[in-house]
């Protein structure tokens, strides 16, 4: 018999072996007994063994950490983004536990072709203010959605949080829908909100496999997933609402929208289209850091449009104020 087989046995699966194949008459007990005494107990794998990180990962940290200080500085607002794991709505098992009398009753299966609709949920975390902003869409995570996320964050907060500012520092990783490749997040960002609002967005993108160093995963995307633990998402508006209570003691809190529009796949941008974006490229790790700055004047002005606030306690505030 192999070691590897004694490895998965239990104590009373180890006493019958010993007692068939040796003839040594042992309770289940002992055996648990003497393997604590030799230091034995069950464990797991250890994801410890590192895989490697980019050469210029630490230098990309610094540019990112010397950015935030400038902006912090200034009062520029800075915002961490990314695209929160994807949500099936329906009634569907969700990890955690309740105070509850009875069980709620679930499928039995995760099949996504059972759900309703699968929830898109794109967060945007104010480092400055500690607050975030969850959109949700029902469509595919594509880089005009992620655009049009951080758009709708400009328009209905920070440009009330910061309104004689025209800067803004984008923090976020370099895959996925607003990596540090797609043309078209580049182009959506370009036109929704730099020559829309006339603002200059400088971007600098994590390194690749530093996604948890993004301040959204471990500020805001783990409270919202504690706080809706346990719960069947069985509808967007029970997600929204608990998106929307969402609060720390450290003075978090978060809003949530829902963006019911259908988003293309795909789209490409050809070359001479991409060369008519206004787009510098820093001098270190350009392809990691660059700024978009806004190609005419803004087309919607800024700092006017109270309506997302009418009927809102900050709404009130601005209203008293003026």
């Amino acid at each position: 018999m192999t070691d590897r087989k004694w490895t998965r046995m239990t104590p009373k699966k180890i006493a019958d072996c010993l007692e068939e194949y040796m003839g040594l008459g042992i309770s289940a007990t002992t055996v648990h007994r003497l393997l604590t005494q030799l230091r034995y107990s069950l464990k797991g794998n250890s994801k410890s063994l590192s895989c490697g990180f980019h050469p210029d990962r630490d230098k990309q940290f610094n540019i990112i950490q010397h950015l935030r200080e400038q902006f912090m500085a200034a009062g520029d607002p800075i915002i961490s983004v990314d695209t929160k794991k994807k949500e099936p709505i329906g009634l569907f098992k969700n990890p955690g536990r309740t105070w509850s009398r009875k069980a709620k009753k679930v499928k039995d299966h995760d099949f996504r072709s059972e759900a309703e609709a699968i929830a898109s949920p794109y967060g945007i975390y104010d480092l400055i203010k500690n607050r975030g902003v969850l959109v949700v869409g029902k469509s595919a995570d594509t880089p005009e959605f992620a655009a049009n996320c951080i758009a709708m964050w400009w328009r209905r907060h920070s440009r009330f949080h910061y309104p004689s500012s025209h800067r803004l520092l984008i923090l976020e990783d370099s895959g996925g829908s607003n990596g540090a490749r797609p043309r078209a997040f580049k182009r959506f960002l370009q036109e929704r909100i730099a020559d829309k609002f006339g603002m200059e967005i400088t971007v600098s993108h994590y390194p690749t496999g530093a996604s948890k160093w993004n301040p959204i995963e471990h500020r805001m995307f783990s409270e919202i997933s504690k706080n809706w633990a346990g719960h069947p998402l069985e509808s967007f508006e029970i997600l929204l609402n608990f998106v929307r209570n969402t609060k720390t003691q450290t003075g978090l809190k978060v809003e949530s929208y829902f963006d019911p529009r259908e988003y293309e796949k795909g789209i490409k941008v050809p070359d001479k289209e991409f060369k008519g974006l206004n787009i510098t490229k820093s001098n270190t790790l350009g392809n990691w850091n660059y700024t978009i700055a806004p190609r005419s004047v803004a087309t919607e002005k800024p700092h006017t449009d109270m309506s997302p606030f009418l009927g809102t306690e900050y709404g009130t505030k601005l209203r008293a104020a003026i």
